[in-house]
């Protein structure tokens, strides 16, 4: 928690006068006591005076009335400050994650950062709030309650200290075996979410091999899970009140006894026994809050400590400068240096890649599942780090480009079509903000977009759901290679984009890119032979190495994985 303290820098204001507004309601609360005990000792015992009685009583509904708005106050105060602080945490963490690399990304896992950001941080937000409204107020009324005690009888005092260090005990225990169990049961929340988002978006898979039930006892694995661990976090939780409860009434009991018999003596008076339980009451009130603030502080505390653990994963993949660097176009587009990659769990994906790509050819990437298609793809626009070797995109290793000069000039379609929430207008212009109605069009023509669009009733307005799921796959693709095209980047970045099209639009696709795209270099990762036999240069991988490379003809001849590829899908084709 302590090192989130910086996002309340700009409500210092509230985190000061909020405790202080809060602290002035404990004072007047501790003189109510006090003005109880005149009301029965010299109103009514000594005076017999009704209007003193009055006026007196008077005094305490002011004094209410006075509390009353202090914590009215302080509500506002610590509802503005915690309000604020949440938002700032969310935007920080939600703009620190962007800055993670993939490698990042898939170590911490996305149900995970939902919960984070979502879960952890209202934890974190409702825990600042406690603390303003009722951090200084519950110990300040347990130190005043024992103080003014002292002054009414200072034997009887020893009864409140006594107390007082029972349930401070009890506390320190139940918070002590409560932290760990606290951060477990958000892991195992990171578990449903987990579950929850393969479910749901995976639900058609699901009904189509009838998994309903055995997903249903996964989920059902997950929620008893943290049943279970909930309950045993609950049986500590639940310890407090009635530890509470039964210490405070034990104490007060023996004031009444002890005090009984100095009242019977002439030691004391009936109104100052009085004031005595009504402090051991405060006290009792002020240790069941700070009961309900210490578990409310474990869950912040667990929580805290997720969300700082993403603020402390620092990305691999950093740039070394901010700003443009003067780079001169070069007659060879791209060069894999003797490249090497592994990922974080340490097994080799790529060895020894060593090829060149000229400006404005078209370059073919094939070979089995898993021989590493795309982590190669994944390292000329530095979604990952090369292990060994280097990248170079004009003579210039990427490692040296800002993000946005090395981005900036590619056009890059994932293997899994992500549309966002919005227009078709708004998905083109993701990566030229600018783009004229005119560009847009000219980039569906190529991507053999235009004529489904056509079709639609608001054209390019026509609203596009979460995730595309309102236009089928080979859509998605087409829309997805149009938004890439848009803005005529230099360098094109397909991988496994035509998989989901259908044979006479991948021709007429592949046929309208070599015709539009004469000074862009495209590179294209596909299972199908069909889809490169016409590129300038194919790379057939296998097991993490390149095996062949050439055109297709020369492949065909020299490389045994080529030519036992393309023979099964021709065979598959002819059956067909």
């Amino acid at each position: 928690m302590f090192q989130l303290r910086r996002f309340l820098s700009d409500y210092k204001k509230e985190v000061i006068i909020g405790p202080l507004c809060k602290l002035f309601e404990a004072i007047l609360e501790l003189f109510v006591p006090m003005v109880m005990a005149n009301i029965i000792d010299v109103g009514i015992n000594t005076l017999h005076d009704g209007g003193y009685v009055l006026r007196t009583g008077g005094l305490m509904v002011l004094l209410a009335a006075m509390g009353l708005t202090s914590a009215l106050f302080c509500q506002y105060f610590a509802s503005k400050a915690s309000q604020g602080a949440g938002t700032k945490i969310r935007r920080a963490l939600f703009e620190h994650i962007n800055t993670l690399s993939y490698a990042e990304l898939d170590r911490l896992g996305t149900p995970s950062l939902i919960t984070r950001i979502t879960n952890d941080v209202n934890q974190v937000q409702q825990s600042i709030a406690m603390c303003i409204r009722l951090l200084t107020r519950a110990p300040f009324i347990i130190i005043g309650s024992l103080v003014m005690a002292m002054t009414i009888n200072l034997q009887l005092s020893l009864i409140f200290f006594a107390a007082a260090v029972l349930i401070g005990l009890t506390l320190f225990l139940v918070m002590k075996l409560s932290v760990p169990v606290f951060s477990a049961m958000q892991r195992k929340l990171d578990v449903i979410g987990r579950v929850s988002r393969e479910n749901l978006s995976g639900s058609r898979v699901i009904r189509a091999f009838s998994k309903q039930e055995s997903e249903n006892r996964h989920m059902d694995s997950a929620t008893q899970d943290l049943a279970k661990t909930s309950i045993r976090v609950a049986r500590l939780s639940a310890l407090l009140n009635p530890v509470t409860y039964a210490v405070t009434d034990a104490a007060i009991i023996a004031v009444v006894w002890f005090g009984a018999v100095k009242v019977n003596i002439g030691e004391m008076q009936t109104g100052e026994i009085v004031a005595l339980v009504s402090y051991m009451t405060q006290i009792l009130l002020a240790m069941v809050v700070v009961a309900n603030l210490v578990i409310l502080m474990t869950k912040a505390s667990a929580s805290a400590q997720r969300i700082n653990e993403v603020f402390d994963t620092q990305p691999s993949v950093t740039e070394k400068y901010s700003g443009y660097i003067s780079v001169k176009e070069n007659k060879t587009k791209i060069t894999f240096d003797n490249v090497s990659f592994r990922y974080a769990d340490g097994k080799e994906v790529l060895s020894d890649l060593c090829f060149s790509v000229l400006r404005g050819q078209t370059v073919g990437i094939i070979g089995g599942t898993g021989c590493g298609k795309t982590s190669l793809l994944n390292l000329i626009p530095r979604f990952y780090d090369v292990s060994g070797g280097r990248v170079l995109i004009d003579g210039v290793d990427v490692r040296e480009y800002p993000f946005a000069q090395l981005r900036g000039q590619m056009g890059i379609v994932p293997q899994q079509s992500v549309l966002f929430a919005g227009s078709i207008r708004d998905n083109m212009r993701w990566r030229s903000p600018n783009a004229g109605d005119k560009e847009i069009l000219q980039a569906l023509s190529v991507a053999q977009a235009t004529e489904f669009i056509q079709k639609l009733p608001d054209g390019l307005d026509s609203r596009v759901e979460q995730g595309g799921k309102n236009f089928s796959g080979g859509q998605r693709q087409r829309l997805c290679i149009a938004r890439a095209l848009v803005g005529e980047p230099k360098l094109l970045l397909l991988d496994d984009s035509f998989s989901a099209l259908d044979t006479a639009t991948d021709a007429a696709l592949r046929r309208a890119l070599r015709q539009n795209t004469d000074d862009m270099t495209v590179m294209i990762v596909t299972q199908r032979c069909s889809s490169i036999q016409n590129a300038d240069l194919i790379l057939c991988m296998d097991d993490g190495r390149i095996v062949g490379s050439g055109t297709h003809e020369q492949l065909l001849e020299s490389c045994p994985t080529y030519r036992d590829i393309y023979l099964s899908q021709q065979g598959a084709e002819v059956r067909a």
